[in-house]
């Protein structure tokens, strides 16, 4: 079975390419983009991980439709004509809000139940939100002469992102009495890291925690080369350089505690630091594609 795969896919790599030195399909279809051309990239590794275990014992799962960048970007492109195409990134994730509850024991309830009577219960709540976007647009130029394609091109780009926190609990902290709140167990909820230590060392818990703003620009040029195995379908590598800008806001944590001499319940904010970065690097990674035009 595999070296009958194997066997078909180098056939049909000679079809195409005997059917290619017109540049176009039997069909008369133009195997290049031509002027007015739309395209859409998509990521090659799964495909080539898909056939690479295929043709091996490793064993082999469908590939998958995936962005071309680990950002989550949709990366197209418009033809002005057969050379010279504008290029186009945009990346929209809002996530208006993700809200998860955790019902906890009632601590103010100091009833004694008797089997199978439940105790009171009071309800926890987190409260996340975040939003990222991301804008680039470029100039390609192409040259080639045949089903191999070398271009060329620069491109400038911005994202900005954040996130916020908020919790809410059903149990109040109270300073006297058996309802002392030494350690916040109950209160934890996982993967939120919502329960720390104040700057006095005593337990503390975040009810909001503001994540700091995000914003990059990216200024760039960027080389690739990419072969057409069907008409209008190319596979693809690009590598690119450029100056980028990365500023880091600072971070906000609202925290309430019990602490002091004469035990109250205190509330603190903390500020994080603010960090940026500025340097003349590969900030664009080498990827390898599918580009689909239409």
């Amino acid at each position: 079975m595999k070296k009958l795969a194997l066997t078909v896919l180098v056939a049909f790599a000679v079809i195409t390419v005997t059917n290619a030195q017109d540049l176009k399909s039997k069909q008369g279809v133009p195997i290049l983009p031509e002027a007015g051309d739309y395209a859409i990239g998509i990521d090659a590794t799964p495909f080539f991980n898909y056939f690479g275990k295929f043709l091996s014992n490793a064993g082999a799962t469908s590939p998958t439709w995936n962005f071309i960048t680990a950002n989550q970007t949709i990366r197209g492109k418009y033809y002005v004509d057969e050379t010279t195409a504008y290029r186009a990134e945009i990346r929209l994730g809002v996530l208006g809000s993700n809200t998860n509850k955790n019902m906890v024991s009632n601590r103010s309830d100091t009833t004694t139940y008797n089997y199978p009577a439940m105790g009171q219960k009071v309800e926890n709540s987190w409260k996340s939100s975040a939003t990222n976007i991301g804008l680039g647009v470029g100039l390609e130029k192409h040259r080639g002469k045949g089903l191999l394609q070398g271009y060329y091109g620069a491109g400038l780009g911005i994202y900005y992102s954040n996130s916020k926190d908020k919790f809410t609990y059903g149990n109040a902290l109270v300073p006297t009495g058996v309802v002392v709140d030494v350690d916040l167990v109950d209160d934890a909820f996982a993967g939120a890291s919502n329960t720390k230590t104040d700057t006095y060392g005593n337990d503390a818990r975040i009810t909001e925690r503001k994540n700091g703003s995000s914003l990059a620009l990216n200024l760039g040029a960027f080389v690739g080369a990419e072969y057409f195995i069907l008409p209008k379908v190319s596979f693809g590598g690009e590598f690119g350089w450029g100056l980028g800008l990365v500023t880091n806001g600072k971070t906000t944590t609202t925290t309430e505690s019990i602490g002091g001499t004469t035990p109250t319940v205190g509330q603190q904010i903390i500020e994080g630091n603010k960090s940026g970065l500025f340097g003349f690097d590969n900030n664009f990674s080498g990827t390898l594609y599918f580009m689909l035009h239409f």
